[in-house]
């Protein structure tokens, strides 16, 4: 009888490791600091109406419409605003400086993009790439303004 109801207790504490683990959300990449007018959080197939404070995910895109505007700060301090009529995809994120392991890839597919370096850039500039449709910059000074044409 001890035998099983000590199984049990093994079991249940296996059991529900096991799910926090499979069901762990990932970690948030930044946050929305500014968010006026028509400005999106594009999550898998959803738009999401963005609003301060939210958090932003890797592989998150951001869009603005004509009257939009959107500013992330990434969790290494880097910043990312968008203009009107503006979409940014987040295709990487990684922030682990204590394993080295560091990166940022900004897909700027339209509009008018800013960005201003965080840590990442200071610790590992080559971890740093900003690409439009027709090139990739490699970060190597604090800020950068991207104009896309669609």
């Amino acid at each position: 009888m001890i035998n099983l109801r000590c199984s049990a207790i093994v079991l249940t504490l296996v059991l529900a490791v096991a799910t926090s683990a499979l069901g762990k959300e990932p970690s948030a990449a930044g946050r929305i600091k500014v968010a006026s007018g028509s400005a999106f959080i594009m999550r898998e197939t959803k738009l999401i109406p963005a609003q301060i404070g939210q958090a932003v995910f890797e592989a998150d895109g951001l869009r603005t419409g004509p009257n939009g505007r959107i500013g992330v700060t990434l969790m290494d301090d880097t910043r990312v605003s968008l203009g009107p009529s503006s979409e940014v995809r987040l295709a990487r994120f990684v922030y682990a400086p204590g394993d080295g392991r560091l990166a940022v890839v900004l897909k700027i597919v339209r509009g008018v993009a800013a960005y201003v370096s965080g840590r990442i850039a200071k610790l590992s500039p080559d971890a740093v790439h900003l690409e439009t449709p027709s090139s990739i910059v490699g970060v190597r000074g604090t800020s950068v303004a991207i104009r896309v044409e669609p």
